[in-house]
């Protein structure tokens, strides 16, 4: 029961159901990666097959959920991509506040790494971090991360903002409660466009784009920077681009760094 086959079908009613929910295509290739992660649930609910967990996500909304969390959890880390950071140093030299968005912001790094920076720099800045999935972000507000991810954030700032684990905390470290204070982390779906968190000078839209089609990435991004100031920038990753949309409001300024009119 440990190995249990997911059918073509069945593979399908999953790819629909995640496309419905939050707009992420996901090719068949993924295929064994739907299947190696929702091994699990099968055996919590004691099922044999995995049209039978289908039913279960058909009439439970809290799993439905489960099911989304599970499936579109996807790698991070801190200061990731270093030409994006780069770049956020040397904007900053010439501000003295900052809002900024981490439109798909995963468990945190990359808000807690933007904010490691603000903090040294900035006499004002605030920090949104959102994402679709409901576990990460409950993981981002903790703000508690395995040691192995330190070995990525400038030495000078894991000295000032990076807390080592002691105890049953051994093996992980806290980000500083100092910077939590100007971060607010919350769930949304990139779907619906945002009228409550109000305009951002910058707004990172990272590492999520590659997973949409080119109508759900169009709506995604003018969405998005419906949220961006006049002047602000829109940053996607650099392995990303938004070449096959048309958003006429948009000029790259750099690989993967955009300007709204």
């Amino acid at each position: 029961m440990n190995n249990i086959e997911l059918y073509e079908n069945e593979f399908r009613t999953f790819q629909k159901l995640i496309f419905t929910n939050v707009g992420i295509t996901l090719n068949n290739s993924k295929k064994v990666m739907v299947q190696s992660r929702l091994n699990k649930r099968l055996l919590h609910f004691n099922l044999d097959s995995f049209a039978a967990y289908l039913r279960v996500v058909s009439i439970d909304e809290s799993e439905k959920i489960n099911m989304i969390n599970i499936i579109t959890t996807n790698e991070t880390y801190f200061f990731r991509e270093t030409a994006h950071f780069d770049f956020i140093k040397e904007y900053i030299t010439k501000h003295s506040s900052l809002r900024v968005w981490s439109a798909a912001a995963s468990v945190g790094a990359e808000a807690y790494s933007l904010a490691m920076l603000f903090n040294d720099s900035l006499d004002e800045w605030s920090i949104f971090g959102s994402d679709i999935n409901t576990e990460v972000i409950k993981k981002a507000k903790k703000g508690l991360y395995p040691l192995s991810w330190i070995d990525k954030i400038p030495p000078e700032l894991k000295k000032k903002y990076c807390l080592k684990g002691v105890g049953k905390y051994s093996g992980q470290f806290l980000i500083d409660r100092i910077l939590s204070k100007n971060i607010k982390f919350f769930t949304n779906n990139l779907l619906e466009q945002n009228t409550s968190i109000g305009s951002f000078d910058i707004i990172f839209l990272r590492n999520v784009l590659l997973y949409f089609n080119d109508e759900t990435k169009q709506k995604v991004v003018e969405h998005t920077i419906a949220n961006l100031k006049s002047g602000g920038y829109l940053i996607i990753s650099l392995t990303e681009n938004i070449n096959s949309i048309n958003i006429p409001n948009l000029k790259q300024i750099r690989t993967s760094i955009y300007q709204k009119d």
